[in-house]
């Protein structure tokens, strides 16, 4: 089959002929026939990407994947060859143990992980990938029609869809999404609409696409402007249902005056790499009494806290990683029931074979969901 090879972060990375591989107990071969791209991944692979651990030797990265199974090994009960299914590159070792180790397919894990990681090695970026039958969902019926490049619009949700569990964000409640012009904090205003969200805050900066979010039935979009007091009174008035903030500059002779408004119930932190602390600070203040934030993004620099008004305004600050192993199902269902509208995530696919311009056209600010096709592909 044909496969991509990196000898190291940063080492030499090329299309090869590799073996195809072979079924092992409690794992299934997948097809690929959609594999989607992180915005990240040119970083990576160059090893510019600080704060990960690629496996040790050569391996194919690739996360995730939509295709079709084509084989299975010992152990596998309820999956068959020939079933079209959604690859989560999010794996957890089923151990009964405090903390199971846990991986990204073929991309990091933590130090105490490292086994799982290399157990684990080659991804999606190939025709054809062997993952444990855990980290694969059959897609429903229901969803038969739609092309596996639309498909892998599911994947890009599933780290926000993970967050917005994690912070309990329930049918009927206001939340805010902060880093909503960014790949993952797109998908999660369409996630936060499809969980049944009364209202959604889109907070950002960039203004095209804070301006499309805002054409969607109850969703309102604020542009940060880096003043976390005057983001805050902005953040407050949108989630209470005042006018669109997008492009304006609140009077900031008004900051820190948002209690005549109620704040949002539940907040996703989805910025990544962020320089600055204002945009959170900006998100949290504008919960509601009991509102819960969940960071799901990265921060350069400490993210200060007042110890007090935490306390008073009952508030809490979520930490999460990913998503839990039945988020794949839930998500497919919610799309089959047209809950989960996955032609509002644009999409630019690439052959296997155009992987180089993949990654740059993946990184771009703004750019669509980028998908990355096989020979095998239907779609």
């Amino acid at each position: 089959m044909k496969a991509w090879r990196l000898t190291m972060a940063g080492g030499s990375f090329r299309l090869e002929d590799v073996p195809d591989p072979v079924p092992r107990p409690g794992a299934v071969i997948v097809r690929v026939h959609a594999a989607p791209l992180v915005s990240y991944l040119r970083a990576y692979v160059s090893g510019t990407l600080p704060g990960y651990h690629p496996p040790e030797e050569t391996f194919t990265p690739g996360t995730n994947a939509v295709g079709v199974i084509e084989q299975v090994g010992p152990g596998v009960y309820g999956l068959t060859p020939g079933q079209r299914v959604l690859v989560s590159g999010h794996l957890t070792a089923a151990e009964n143990v405090p903390e199971p180790a846990q991986a990204l397919l073929a991309m990091t894990a933590e130090p105490a992980s490292a086994a799982l990681l290399e157990d684990w090695r080659d991804g999606t970026l190939a025709e054809l990938v062997a993952v444990p039958a855990a980290a694969v969902t059959p897609v429903p019926a229901g969803l038969g029609s739609v092309p596996s490049t639309q498909l892998a619009a599911v994947i890009r949700c599933l780290v926000p869809y993970g967050g917005l569990l994690r912070g309990r964000l329930a049918a009927g409640e206001t939340a805010i999404v902060n880093g909503a012009t960014g790949a993952f904090g797109t998908a999660g205003v369409h996630v936060a609409l499809a969980m049944g969200a009364a209202r959604v805050v889109a907070a950002g900066r960039n203004e095209a696409v804070l301006a499309a979010l805002e054409g969607l039935d109850r969703v309102a979009a604020v542009k940060l402007t880096g003043d976390a007091a005057a983001d805050t009174d902005a953040l407050r008035a949108a989630a209470a249902g005042g006018d669109s903030a997008v492009g304006e500059t609140r009077d900031k002779g008004a900051a820190g005056k948002g209690a005549a408004t109620a704040g949002a119930d539940c907040a996703l932190d989805m910025v990544g790499g962020a320089g600055s602390a204002e945009g959170t600070l900006a998100t949290l203040g504008a919960l509601a009494r009991g509102g819960r934030l969940v960071l799901m993004g990265s921060m350069r620099i400490p993210l200060p806290i007042d110890y007090t008004q935490l306390m008073l305004t009952n508030r809490e600050i979520i930490g999460n990683f990913m998503y839990p192993r039945t988020a794949s199902r839930q998500l497919l269902q919610l799309a089959a029931a047209g809950l989960l509208d996955l032609g509002h995530i644009q999409l630019a696919t690439f052959g296997l074979a155009a992987l180089e311009a993949a990654m740059d056209a993946a990184a771009a600010p703004g750019a669509p969901l980028v998908v990355v096709t096989t020979a095998s592909s239907t779609a």
